[in-house]
């Protein structure tokens, strides 16, 4: 499977579900100041998302949630658990992200989302790095969700 990388804003891309780069969940989603990918749903979409993740309870490293899009124009969000209780992506968090949140995906139905890169910023990982290993997590799979990658630009 190949992924189209676009240069832009994950928010303001043209498919059905977004993926955010979230954590383990084991904090309380009301005391986390989200930043980078978080913190602009946060903003745009609102708090619903967030609380329903909060109801999701803790998520495995590596492991996706679904939850609603709040007042983004996309059908949902993925929330997938890409660092450890550390703050820290590793490349099997990074790739288990990236898996399961297109099985999950492609459980839903949906048939296309957008993810950042997964484990770049606060999870510790050259942006490029984290892509490679994006994009070697989706060579191995096959499934009818068209996948796009995007780098953060303004």
């Amino acid at each position: 499977m190949q992924a189209e990388i676009v240069y832009g804003d994950l928010l303001d891309q043209p498919v059905e579900v977004i993926v955010n780069a979230w954590n383990r969940n084991w904090i309380p989603w009301w005391l986390l100041l989200p930043q980078g990918v978080s913190g602009a749903i946060k903003r745009r979409a609102g708090l619903g998302p967030f609380r329903e993740i909060g109801r999701a309870g803790p998520l495995a490293l590596g492991g996706a949630v679904v939850t609603g899009a709040g007042r983004l124009p996309h059908k949902a969000i993925i929330h997938v658990a890409g660092i450890n209780l550390l703050w820290r992506a590793s490349p099997r968090s990074i790739q288990d992200s990236v898996r399961s949140a297109l099985a999950l995906a492609a459980e839903r139905g949906f048939r296309s989302l957008a993810f950042p890169v997964i484990g770049a910023g606060s999870g510790g990982f050259a942006e490029a790095a984290a892509l490679e290993l994006m994009i070697q997590a989706l060579a191995g799979l096959d499934h009818a969700v068209c996948v796009r990658i995007v780098r953060f630009r303004r």
